[in-house]
């Protein structure tokens, strides 16, 4: 392919929108360009990679024995109101009327098609194991789109579905899917490790994140240097010691005004982690309270799985003022009526200080096996640097992750929803069970360029590059140095390699700039001085060494530097 006959523009500035480098590199490189917020168009160049990319992914759920199909993205409302998963969305879901008043949605995930679909399809466990697959597009109403492809509101998506006839033949349909993505990112050239990950609204028992480790990336990764534990922030967990702590009697202090941790800490002149947080909550229209310790945050997603409720929120102020009895900033443990929890960390705790339920007051010494009702002790807060690893008891370290693929195990939640049986070998009606897998096939690109790049633009892995050679015509009008480009070209191409000739009539110090920001893997310059010397340049984009090779051994030079790359 020429440059001159491809719709292919580079820019010497980064885009204003843009934080990250991928973002800022994908726009300057000419591989997508922005309709509006999270919305953006793949150029030529941009969906050469991506369709690289969709297709390692395709190989390899054919091999792990995945069937391709392909749904609607348009879908009938009723089927996410029969799982219970169209108010947990929430606005989140892009939603329409049809011309008969008939509520759609633009499809985020197809849990609830798949499952129908499914239902309908097998009626019998020699049907089973089954798993399908389609790479669509996909919708959802970010609140704040960024980091170009990474947060979207329209995104490409690998989702797959496995149905089973039992948990333990689902375990390997998990499994399979699992060695599956480690094949893909690493396919990809990207550095990618699956996580312990919370099930969010997709629902199930367990879920594994593929984090792409990036100082750019939205999540926190807990990792144990020592024994491999590895978990998102919003799942890890730690190792705690019971508190096994006395105290005299409770003691009211007056505390005007003084309502927040930092505020506690200059009155008491004591640390934070003496003080107990009392925060109300309403699960499913209902208040609970969780216990945490004054230094920590409550980990929302823990205490939302613990209490087994599909929506949980942080209670008004009214609503705080009906539980405790005071406004906000005072309330405590002691005397309240509604389902109280605590972070396993305050098991055995005393002597420490929390609201006491009467404005502008607190009290002191409160033991809350004696003076508190506890339903249960749980692990209830964010983990951070330096807890101790629940696995081996060693400092856990903080990381950023992008998250590029999520495995599911659903069970029985959307087959149970939607009645999807089969008959076992007796004749009887069993529902099958699930598993869900998908890969952000647009994010895995960006990832691609986060983990890949340098000051100069983008460092392609040849798997995914959308081209593998940028051959830079020096001299447009010389037909000694036109007619080896050309020979060239057809040689490698029929090898199969990807070329793309930057032929421009423009300064040797451009063509050199623009081939280092698209970043393709083998550069080959031919010009007249590098001809009179015996020979065309070639350079791989992430080493500094330039080989001068005879335009003879060229071609054979280059194809035998691809092959090294894909077996890398």
């Amino acid at each position: 392919m020429r440059w001159t006959r491809t719709l292919v523009t580079t820019l010497r500035d980064d885009p204003q929108e843009a934080e990250i480098a991928s973002h800022k590199l994908m726009v300057r490189a000419g591989l997508i360009r922005k309709l509006s917020g999270g919305l953006y168009t793949f150029m030529p160049l941009g969906l050469r990679a991506l369709q690289k990319v969709a297709q390692i992914v395709r190989e390899e759920m054919n091999r792990a024995g995945a069937q391709e199909i392909l749904m609607p993205a348009l879908q009938p409302a009723e089927l996410w109101e029969r799982s219970g998963r169209l108010a947990a969305m929430g606005p989140g879901m892009f939603k329409l009327r049809d011309r008969a008043e008939r509520l759609m949605a633009l499809g985020p995930t197809h849990e609830e098609v798949v499952t129908e679909l499914l239902g309908g399809e097998v009626s019998s466990y020699r049907q089973l194991p089954c798993t399908v697959y389609q790479i669509q597009t996909k919708f959802r109403d970010e609140i704040r789109p960024r980091f170009g492809l990474m947060r979207a509101k329209e995104f490409i998506m690998k989702d797959a579905y496995s149905f089973d006839t039992s948990l333990e033949a689902a375990d390997a349909s998990y499994q399979a899917m699992y060695d599956a993505y480690t094949r893909i990112f690493k396919r990809c050239g990207l550095d990618a490790r699956a996580v312990e990950a919370d099930t969010g609204d997709i629902g199930g028992k367990w879920s594994h994140e593929f984090m792409v480790l990036a100082d750019s990336g939205e999540d926190g990764v807990i990792d144990c240097p020592v024994c491999g534990y590895a978990a998102n922030q919003e799942r890890a967990e730690r190792k705690v010691a019971e508190a096994n702590e006395t105290c005299g009697a409770v003691e009211e202090i007056a505390t005007p005004n003084v309502r927040t941790i930092d505020d506690l800490v200059a009155f008491f002149a004591c640390p934070a982690e003496r003080f107990i947080k009392t925060l109300v909550y309403v699960a499913d229209g209902k208040p609970v309270v969780a216990l945490v310790p004054g230094d920590r945050d409550l980990n929302e997603h823990k205490f939302k799985r613990l209490l087994g409720a599909k929506k949980l929120e942080l209670a008004d102020d009214a609503t705080v003022q009906q539980v405790t009895g005071a406004p906000v900033g005072f309330a405590g443990p002691v005397g309240l009526a509604v389902p109280v929890y605590a972070d396993q960390s305050l098991k055995g705790a005393a002597g420490r200080i929390t609201g006491a339920n009467k404005a502008d007051t607190h009290i002191t010494n409160v033991d809350l096996t004696r003076d508190a009702t506890v339903a249960a002790y749980e692990d209830l807060v964010i983990v951070g640097g330096g807890d101790m690893c629940p696995r081996c008891g060693k400092p856990l370290q903080v990381k950023r992750g992008i998250e590029v693929g999520h495995v599911f195990k659903l069970g029985t939640k959307y087959t149970e929803a939607f009645d999807a049986a089969y008959l076992n070998a007796e004749g009887q009606r069993e529902l099958m069970v699930m598993g869900c897998y998908g890969i952000g096939v647009t994010r895995t690109l960006q990832a691609v360029i986060e983990q890949c790049h340098d000051a100069d633009g983008i460092a392609w892995p040849v798997t995914v590059a959308p081209f593998a050679v940028t051959l830079l015509l020096l001299d447009p009008k010389d037909a000694a140095v036109c007619e080896v480009v050309d020979t060239l070209e057809r040689e490698l191409q029929a090898q199969g390699i990807d070329v793309f000739t930057d032929d421009r009539e423009e300064r040797p110090g451009v063509k050199f700039k623009d081939a280092d920001l698209i970043g393709c893997p083998i550069r080959v310059v031919v010009g007249a001085k590098g001809l009179a010397k015996g020979g065309v340049e070639i350079k791989l984009r992430t080493s500094k060494d330039v080989a001068i090779v005879p335009v003879a051994d060229a071609a054979a030079d280059i194809v035998a530097r691809i092959r090294a790359m894909r077996q890398d």
